[in-house]
């Protein structure tokens, strides 16, 4: 089978990569230099994932072409033969929303199947405030909210209406993009000068939520009809923390210093079970497709959606969704394995499960 490998790169000014991995890159503007921004790359992958996933590919005896996304991948696109299948990776590029959805949308339009969800999915997910409102309509818990959309007269009565300590992030990011220890606001004035911060440099809403103080927890499913729970992760802090634990941004790129992983997590068989049925739910509610990460935050025997990553990151070093895996014995080979055998099936273009490794 051929199979294309859609992606975003992420690269090192100071570094030039090989040509299969050139891809569009999204530039800072004035506002998110002024703030100091680092992280518009964060999304994306690096060289080594991109060729990771490649490897174990063709290791299943598959032809592997690295189409990127953008121009480039509706040029070649446009210029055929078509993959017979995609591997969507493809975060997309510049702001908003519905950037996730982009590639898949030009999958479809040109008939090519792919792995994953699809484009609806990818762009309500990636909408934190949307991701919300579909997962508390289908009865699972998320913490009460409200979004700042620039104007502070307008939403500090709503947003008054909240519990403090509440936490703040950008609607429509993801890996962490805007989240760090400062993330936790205990008053008014201090929520008005974090919205105004994340505001200016993120160029789009801001969500605002309660913080729930209780085990963060990582989900990781695969499959279809059903998809399979393969691991509950706990993520906790190596040593004493200042205050409530924050899965940030910093912690997460120091993560083999500062968190410790536990999986499966030692979770009571009611508490295992509440989280179990809530992915679940998540799943189905947001429509998810062959595999999916899930966030929650497990107070008191209640699973609070935070949210969800249908593009769970692949690399074999550092993934979330990777390292819940090993942990409950599943290796790299055979993660990818699961995931494109649930994708094929989906399809209905291979029903001989020896033919994806």
């Amino acid at each position: 089978m051929r199979i294309g490998v859609t992606f975003n790169v992420r690269l090192a000014n100071s570094v030039r990569q090989p040509e299969s991995f050139t891809s569009p890159r999204r530039q800072p503007g004035p506002a998110q230099i002024a703030l100091g921004r680092d992280d518009l790359d964060e999304e994306f992958d690096s060289p080594e994932t991109i060729q990771a996933l490649a490897n174990v590919l063709e290791s299943f005896g598959h032809e592997v072409e690295l189409l990127g996304d953008g121009e480039p991948l509706v040029r070649r696109l446009l210029s055929g033969p078509h993959p017979d299948l995609v591997w969507n990776i493809a975060e997309g590029t510049g702001g908003g929303r519905s950037r996730e959805a982009r590639v898949p949308a030009v999958l479809e339009m040109f008939d090519i199947p792919y792995t994953g969800s699809d484009p609806l999915t990818l762009a309500a997910t990636l909408d934190k405030d949307c991701a919300k409102r579909l997962v508390s309509f289908n009865g699972v818990s998320t913490p009460p909210w409200g979004l700042f959309q620039g104007n502070w007269h307008e939403a500090q009565p709503r947003l008054a209406k909240l519990n403090f300590p509440v936490f703040v992030k950008p609607a429509f990011e993801g890996s962490s993009k805007g989240i760090l220890a400062t993330s936790i606001i205990s008053d008014l004035e201090q929520l008005k000068q974090a919205l105004e911060r994340l505001f200016e440099a993120y160029r789009q809403p801001v969500l605002v939520e309660e913080f729930i103080d209780g085990d963060e927890l990582t989900v990781g499913l695969v499959g279809n009809q059903p998809p399979e729970v393969i691991g509950i992760m706990r993520v906790l802090p190596r040593g004493p923390a200042e205050g409530p634990f924050v899965y940030s941004l910093e912690v997460k790129r120091n993560w083999q210093r500062q968190v410790r992983y536990e999986c499966p997590a030692r979770l009571s068989p009611q508490d295992t079970e509440a989280v179990r049925a809530a992915a679940n739910a998540c799943w189905h509610a947001l429509g998810c497709r062959d595999v999916s990460r899930f966030d929650f935050r497990l107070r008191k025997g209640v699973p609070y959606f935070l949210e969800t990553n249908p593009l769970p990151g692949l690399s074999p070093i550092s993934g979330d969704l990777v390292l819940l895996s090993g942990y409950v014995g599943i290796d790299y080979p055979e993660l990818i394995a699961r995931i494109l055998q649930a994708a094929l099936e989906r399809l209905n273009l291979v029903h001989d499960a020896s033919f994806v490794g």
